[in-house]
């Protein structure tokens, strides 16, 4: 369960990214951030989701939340893009991707909770 949510959090994560990148360009690494804070509000949700119907099977939390996003989310992406910004002498936008990151990926966390805990 936890290969075959990784086959798939890896290949959205790549289509996702490789789409957003192509739309938005490489200044910021907007694919990665994306995807981080899209990560970061599913892995909320559906934890939440799974803990409130404890009849599910484990085999849900092996795929989705360690398969799924453990492969779909990017932080060691993030970490490398960010010291290339830092090394490509671009200080301040090093330091915007990391605060709304950090910012964004916790309000998605939060609201991935509130959403799971609505249903």
């Amino acid at each position: 369960m936890v290969g075959l949510g990784g086959f798939i959090g890896a290949i959205a994560r790549f289509a996702l990214g490789s789409y957003i990148g192509n739309r938005m360009g490489s200044r910021f690494p907007y694919g990665t951030f994306v995807i981080n804070i899209s990560g970061s509000f599913l892995i909320g949700f559906i934890l939440t989701i799974l803990a409130q119907r404890t009849d599910a099977s484990p085999n849900w939390r092996y795929l989705i939340p360690i398969g799924f996003i453990g492969a779909y989310t990017t932080f060691s992406t993030f970490e490398y893009e960010t010291l290339r910004t830092v090394q490509d002498g671009q200080i301040a936008m090093a330091f915007a991707n990391v605060g709304l990151s950090v910012i964004a990926g916790f309000a998605a966390v939060w609201l991935g909770v509130v959403a799971g805990r609505a249903l």
